[in-house]
């Protein structure tokens, strides 16, 4: 069998270019093909290739979405009950109301890490992702009993812990599935999941709210009440339905399962089930290699710019609407944000390039802060807020792809580097809480953001520099040069497949 043509064919429908969509499939590659598909043709292989994703897509997508949109819910609920009298019902500060906000990621943030490595080392990853779903609803429902501003604390210390599982674990089980032409849609497909949370919880918010004092019970304490016992429902349900690795899933036959490991091994060598790397031995490579500090100074920079999604109801609430029109106002922006979300990664892949879109994005929202700080013309401020969710937070989705890419062998250190990222990385979402005041200008946060947003366009382009430098050496065919490489975090086996950085 011509196995060269195979790899045109079996990517041929994600309509890629020459470069992106090509898997250099050398002897290496050749002797890891399983018998069951040696045997069959060209047509064959590529129509099963199609089966195995469409099937993949089918129960993995929705799944996954549904749970990052109560994920997101269940995080913002406290600045939408904001607006309903929580600062005052539990006799809060505006200070203090910044530490309930930021106190969630004390939890969230180390906890990412133990998660994550413990993740490649479940058969059922789906289960485990579930279960944590579960937990964090009931805790997020029981955040309606909190009497005092001290309980309140406890509960969203204690929330973070369980929402530490699912993020940095959804990247992670994406990309255990998904070969580098699919998992930048896939990845878009997550973050608009969030946009829908984002957009339809301030619409589910302002309708649960007006349950305001129905059995005696605050509009606050209905929206946590309502919204975690869903959630809860929810996660039992997809637990059930979310299938496991490649190698052992229920949803695939014997040879759909061959195909589905065999695809993720011909682009770096190893696929989920099948290496023996210790868990504490792949995360000391991801310490070891000098692109992850990069990495997480991005994440840092980037998210401490997506910051505004814990405040947005505020930012706009400061253009004097009533809270309800607030509420519902802030739908539009994130409706705008899904969609470009899946624009720019669409052409990512489509293009196999990140750096130019992550450049163009901070470019964007860069303006986007001068214009509330400058002006109090009303139409002027929202047309800033229409655009701030996708150009502040677009460079996540770019990064997070960027991750599991370059730094995808062996497994354990992908798992490590991807939590690591997020959870160092998240931190800037404990600072960033302080500094949404002084309204109607937000002088200090926005002022704080456009310092970010430059400081991670220089740290951005040092990392392309990095990586370009790796495939000279690379492309250079001299042992002393690839040693180097290899000491950098590329595997022999990598080399081996001709593997390169791309996308840069």
């Amino acid at each position: 069998m011509d196995v060269d043509k195979y790899t045109a064919s079996a990517y041929a429908e994600d309509n890629v270019s020459s470069a992106e969509g090509q898997v250099d499939v050398t002897s290496a590659a050749y002797r890891r093909m399983p018998e069951s598909l040696r045997n069959l043709s060209n047509d064959e292989i590529k129509l099963l290739n199609k089966k195995v994703v469409r099937k993949v897509d089918f129960y993995i997508l929705p799944t996954i979405g549904i749970l990052y949109i109560l994920n997101y819910i269940d995080r913002q609920n406290l600045a939408a009950a904001k607006l309903q009298g929580i600062m005052e019902d539990l006799h809060m500060t505006t200070q203090q109301f910044a530490t309930a906000v930021s106190i969630l990621f004390v939890g969230y943030l180390p906890f990412q890490i133990p998660s994550n490595l413990i993740i490649t080392k479940i058969s059922r990853p789906g289960m485990y992702i579930c279960f944590a779903v579960a937990i964090w609803g009931s805790i997020s429902a029981s955040t309606a009993a909190v009497k005092t501003y001290g309980q309140l604390l406890a509960v969203r210390a204690i929330l973070g812990v369980a929402e530490a599982v699912f993020f940095p674990g959804a990247i992670y089980y994406l990309s255990a599935w998904y070969t580098k032409v699919e998992l930048g849609k896939r990845i878009a497909g997550l973050y608009i999941a969030q946009q829908v949370g984002n957009a339809f919880g301030g619409l589910l918010a302002a309708a649960i709210l007006q349950l305001d004092g129905v059995h005696n019970i605050a509009g606050w304490q209905w929206l946590f009440i309502i919204e975690g016992s869903v959630t809860v429902g929810v996660g039992v349900i997809c637990a059930c339905i979310m299938p496991e690795f490649p190698h052992n899933s229920r949803i695939l036959s014997q040879l759909e399962r061959d195909i589905a490991v065999w695809r993720i091994e011909s682009e770096a060598g190893a696929a989920e089930g099948t290496e023996n790397e210790s868990t504490l031995r792949g995360f000391g490579k991801a310490l070891c290699d000098p692109k992850l500090l990069l990495l997480i100074c991005c994440n840092m920079l980037s998210q401490a710019q997506g910051s505004i999604a814990n405040y947005f109801p505020t930012l706009v609430a400061s253009l004097n609407f009533s809270n309800t029109i607030s509420l519902l106002l802030t739908a539009p922006p994130y409706i705008l944000a899904g969609i470009v979300y899946y624009v720019i990664m669409f052409y990512s892949d489509r293009k196999n390039t990140v750096y130019p879109l992550i450049i163009v994005c901070i470019s964007i929202a860069i303006c986007m802060y001068i214009i509330p700080m400058a002006t109090l013309n009303v139409g002027a401020r929202y047309f800033s807020m229409m655009i701030l969710p996708f150009s502040s937070v677009g460079p996540q989705l770019l990064l997070y792809k960027t991750i599991n890419l370059h730094l995808a062998r062996p497994i354990s250190k992908r798992a490590a580097a991807s939590a690591l990222v997020n959870a160092i990385g998240g931190t800037s979402n404990i600072w960033a809480s302080y500094l949404y005041y002084q309204k109607p200008h937000f002088y200090a946060a926005f002022g704080t953001l456009m310092g970010c947003a430059f400081l991670f366009a220089a740290t951005i382009t040092v990392y392309r520099w990095l990586v370009l430098r790796e495939n000279q050496r690379l492309d250079s065919g001299e042992p002393e040069k690839i040693a180097k490489v290899i000491k950098g975090g590329v595997t022999e086996e990598m080399v081996e497949l001709n593997w390169r950085y791309e996308m840069y």
